[in-house]
């Protein structure tokens, strides 16, 4: 005898539930405009301006306006996709006005990657897929592009450099500590660099001989 497997546990709750208190509030879209929905409207501006990242109420309203436009499906804005977006700003978490920006941009380029990725599934049109195809890759390598600014934003503008292996030859030693690296040349002591391994010693000796000859000519 078979029986069938009964679930006992639930799905999880969302993180954003929009049941508590400090949820952020839907959008009500209207011909002429928009309305927050929330008990309170400051606290729902509020809330929103801290989802987006907005510094105002002008800089609120100016990205949910932009959202709007960015949602639209079948040429009308869509109020289930705007929410969609709005939770993906929200989850970014832009800390001032340029991430803010960026984020909106980063979620309406995604919005588009996805319809283009829709349109590309259903057409069998092979001048149509090539030109969506185009369309896409250039969408997904702009997404891209905007994770690495906003990373470098966050960062100061410095390019994080990751080093996952670390090799050291027989008779070599890996220098603990900070090399200023610029492109391809990397900065150091001729000593250091010989002890490194990276140099033999007798090339660092060379080195110094050359650069005091030079001293000495000056």
């Amino acid at each position: 005898m078979t029986t069938s497997a009964k679930r006992h546990s639930k799905l999880p709750v969302a993180a954003n539930d929009r049941s508590g208190p400090d949820a952020s509030p839907r959008i009500k879209l209207y011909k002429r405009g928009i309305a927050i929905r929330h008990a309170d409207p400051q606290a729902g501006e509020r809330l929103l301006a801290e989802a987006l990242g907005a510094a105002d109420r002008d800089a609120l309203h100016g990205l949910l306006k932009q959202l709007v436009k960015a949602s639209v499906t079948g040429r009308k804005p869509d109020e289930a996709n705007l929410a969609f977006m709005i939770s993906l700003v929200k989850s970014i978490a832009p800390k001032d006005s340029i991430e803010a920006m960026l984020a909106v941009q980063m979620v309406s380029v995604h919005a588009a990657t996805m319809r283009s990725a829709c349109r590309l599934a259903l057409t069998d049109d092979v001048p149509q897929q090539e030109s969506l195809t185009r369309a896409l890759t250039r969408l997904a390598r702009t997404f891209a592009s905007q994770i690495e600014a906003l990373s470098r934003h966050r960062n100061n503008g410095e390019r994080a450099i990751t080093v996952r292996n670390l090799s050291v030859q027989d008779g070599g030693r890996a220098i603990v500590g900070n090399v200023t690296q610029h492109a391809s040349m990397i900065v150091a002591e001729p000593h250091a660099a010989a002890a490194a391994g990276l140099v033999p010693p007798r090339e660092a000796g060379e080195y110094e001989r050359a650069e005091s000859r030079q001293g000495s000519n000056a």
